[in-house]
């Protein structure tokens, strides 16, 4: 795309396991994303954050290829419910600028709003139920206090519980559960006054019409990264997912 455009990407996971998804990264970084106006990133970019005090070398290597581009343009993150410790002091290192969990923004006249999309799951209880205390920030805050070995524990346990949670909604057949409820959907965008959403997190890639109090209205949801590269370019006239399968065992 060689006209003026936005790119949108989510649900990245990186980690030091995937260095493959890394690797596409950074190939995204200097081959799509240093030709556009503006890169959001709507968090899950990591796969765990455990605290910006954290000192593996990938997320310094995340943050210099980042802080690089945003010499070009700026980068702008929300959190997302993998990433939602990550703090002022990476951000800068990084280049980024934090944005607020709902963000309204100007898509080359085009009100849009933004978001991780986890909030709009609340049919998964038990998930919404754990969502209301990790995001107080008295409770990040806690969390930010406790010895780093001490956070690397809890973020193990925890992700061993999430993948335990998803398994169990598949089996049981609940798999929409773990999908966005549609009723909340039209409630954020309606009080928003958009009609136009881009969020991730769900890892359906997908782009839905609906209806927003009798006009129409479409939902852009961005792709994750576990199998292929994928990002949401728009410009002043075309919308489009883009996906590039990933390049395995790449280093």
């Amino acid at each position: 795309m060689t006209k003026a455009h936005t790119l949108f990407i989510a649900d990245l996971h990186l980690s030091a396991e995937r260095p493959d998804i890394t690797s596409a990264f950074l190939q995204f970084i200097q081959q799509q994303a240093n030709q556009a106006e503006a890169l959001y990133i709507l968090g899950d970019l990591f796969e765990v954050w455990i605290g910006d005090d954290n000192p593996e070398p990938l997320l310094e290597q995340v943050a210099v290829a980042l802080e690089q581009l945003s010499h070009q343009l700026p980068i702008y993150f929300i959190h997302g419910n993998r990433d939602f410790l990550l703090r002022d002091a990476y951000a800068k290192r990084a280049g980024m600028t934090l944005l607020p969990a709902h963000q309204v923004i100007n898509l080359y006249g085009t009100p849009t709003l933004i978001m991780h999309g986890d909030s709009l799951c609340t049919l998964d209880v038990a998930y919404q139920k754990f969502r209301r205390w990790w995001d107080q920030r008295w409770w990040q805050n806690l969390m930010l206090a406790m010895p780093l070995w001490f956070r690397q524990h809890l973020a193990a346990k925890a992700r061993k519980k999430s993948a335990s949670h998803k398994a169990n909604m598949m089996q049981n057949q609940q798999n929409t559960i773990m999908d966005v409820t549609p009723s909340e959907v039209e409630r954020v965008m309606a009080v928003a006054g958009v009609r136009h959403l881009i969020h991730g997190h769900t890892h359906r890639p997908a782009v839905h019409e609906l209806t927003i109090g009798q006009q129409n209205a479409r939902r852009y949801v961005l792709g994750d990264w576990y199998q292929q590269s994928s990002y949401l370019a728009v410009s002043a006239d075309d919308w489009q997912l883009h996906f590039q399968p990933l390049v395995e065992n790449e280093a």
